[in-house]
């Protein structure tokens, strides 16, 4: 009894909040019944009881039954039942999902360019933001790179956490500069290895990269491991200038401003190769849409190999049998 004390809650606490309102209710429409009645002050008291119609029942000695406090017992019963009261644990299966993502920021000086607003960069965590709300029971990872990968996140259905990383990234926070796509790749490839997932995707947001040779073998690499790589362009073919770590603008070697353009040839091919689709930034809701269909055909979960997780067992059915049995009682005639 003590445990069962111990571990007494309700799991849905804020419906006792209309207990005070029903009792309200049912003192109120006593009093007003009660009032409705009230012919004492106009009948004398020896002929009062052989001329009322009484609407109640009597309990054999002449006094009147009154549905109030039934009414109030019934109404207290329905509350407490859809207040969830629990203090028993069930031990079910745990379940994860077969969806596995691995997003892939490009995070190299050129994502500072403007051509898109407010920037490229900030444009792909806008991106990454709306990926992350469409995942749902998949599992989402995060690597950024520019002449290294490093991982942000590994695979995880905390989508929160990732969410709370994303406003810090950006170029000027890399080690080092660089444009190094094929490194990152292998890196998401890793994580994936890891999921044990039967859909494992891998979103590449970026402007382009400077190692295309290396960058489209890796991409195969991962076709031919059952990974799809889809890829997101950020930016414009007019481009836009660069600009340094100093916020001052890069120039060639003829004076000029130095555009960082977008190369879409080169992204679509990159898309195809991995067995992905390719789409600007504009048109990310529709890759989404595929994310959604592709792991929604793969089915909605596996479950875990011997893993279980204990789920609180709600009681308030405990409570229907007195309470149908009350509003059956008080369905009876001449009681409301």
């Amino acid at each position: 009894m003590t445990a069962i004390l111990a571990a007494f809650h309700f799991l849905r606490p804020l419906w006792l909040l209309a207990l005070p309102v029903f009792w309200a209710m049912v003192f109120w429409l006593a009093r007003r019944r009660a009032r409705a009645g009230d012919w004492s002050g106009v009948i004398d008291a020896d002929l009062l009881p052989a001329l009322r119609l009484d609407g109640g029942k009597h309990d054999g000695s002449g006094r009147t039954m009154r549905p109030w406090p039934w009414l109030t017992l019934a109404w207290s019963l329905a509350v407490l039942a859809l207040a969830g009261p629990s203090w028993q644990q069930d031990r079910v299966p745990a379940y994860r999902a077969q969806a596995a993502w691995v997003l892939v920021l490009d995070l190299s000086p050129s994502m500072t360019a403007s051509d898109v607003a407010p920037n490229r960069v900030t444009r792909a965590r806008y991106g990454i933001d709306d990926v992350l709300a469409a995942a749902h029971d998949a599992r989402v990872g995060l690597v950024a790179f520019s002449d290294e990968p490093y991982t942000v996140t590994p695979l995880t259905q905390d989508v929160a956490t990732v969410r709370t990383l994303l406003p810090s990234l950006a170029p000027d926070m890399m080690p080092s500069a660089g444009d190094h796509l094929a490194p990152a790749l292998g890196q998401a490839g890793k994580l994936l290895e890891l999921a044990g997932a039967n859909d494992k995707r891998i979103v590449l947001l970026t402007d382009g990269f400077d190692d295309p040779a290396a960058a489209l073998d890796a991409a195969a690499e991962l076709k031919s491991r059952g990974v799809a790589l889809s890829v997101v362009g950020i930016g414009s073919a007019g481009g836009a200038p660069l600009r340094r770590a100093d916020g001052r603008f890069a120039l060639g070697g003829d004076g000029q401003p130095l555009l960082a353009r977008l190369n879409v040839g080169l992204l679509q091919q990159l898309a195809a190769v991995g067995g992905g689709h390719y789409v600007d930034i504009a048109n990310l809701p529709s890759l989404i849409s595929r994310l959604q269909a592709s792991s929604q055909r793969t089915g909605d979960a596996i479950e875990g190999q011997g893993v279980a997780v204990a789920r609180w067992r709600d009681a308030g059915a405990y409570f229907l049998p007195p309470l149908l049995l009350l509003a059956a009682l008080l369905a009876r005639r001449r009681w409301l």
